[in-house]
């Protein structure tokens, strides 16, 4: 069986949306380390009560594990632990028992978890290239379809079908 690894922000909610608007408003972005201040201090109670699903992501993810093809986990960068808390929480709102894996941003995911042979949905061009290049299955998820070199999805049960 397959081990699929799902990101959280901008492929199951779309949390960098409602944190971008936020930085905005208080006008955050000049330097990177004021970016790595505003993320370890946002209120994750606020970012996730403001943030929606994505295409239908929670029914798209119930699909998914139906199917019994996957192993399937959230892999999730993070910033603070208040973060994590919070993103637990709306995930087992809709799960019980998926595998949720919190990964400091300071870390590539893939010294979390061992990429090869594995299959990981994300955003972010650089963690697919980051998976790549450990011997694992990167796939792009992007609402535009621009793959930028990589398979590309904008709803998530089309893996059911785009994997056998």
């Amino acid at each position: 069986m397959t081990n699929l690894y799902i990101d959280f922000d901008g492929v199951i909610v779309d949390s960098i949306d409602v944190s971008y608007k936020i930085a905005e408003e208080k006008n955050i972005g000049k330097t990177f380390e004021e970016y790595q201040e505003f993320y370890k201090n946002l209120d994750w109670i606020e970012i996730l009560s403001k943030s929606k699903p994505i295409n239908d992501s929670w029914e798209c993810l119930a699909r998914i594990i139906d199917s019994h093809k996957f192993n399937v986990a959230i892999l999730t960068h993070v910033n603070s632990i208040s973060e994590i808390e919070e993103k637990v929480k709306m995930i087992r709102k809709h799960f019980k028992d998926i595998t949720i894996i919190p990964v400091p941003k300071s870390i590539s995911k893939t010294d979390m978890i061992k990429a090869e042979g594995s299959v990981l949905v994300d955003d972010y061009v650089g963690n697919l290239d980051e998976w790549k290049d450990a011997g694992g299955y990167g796939i792009k998820f992007d609402l535009d379809m621009d793959g930028k070199g990589y398979p590309v999805i904008d709803r998530l049960d089309v893996l059911v079908d785009m994997l056998d």
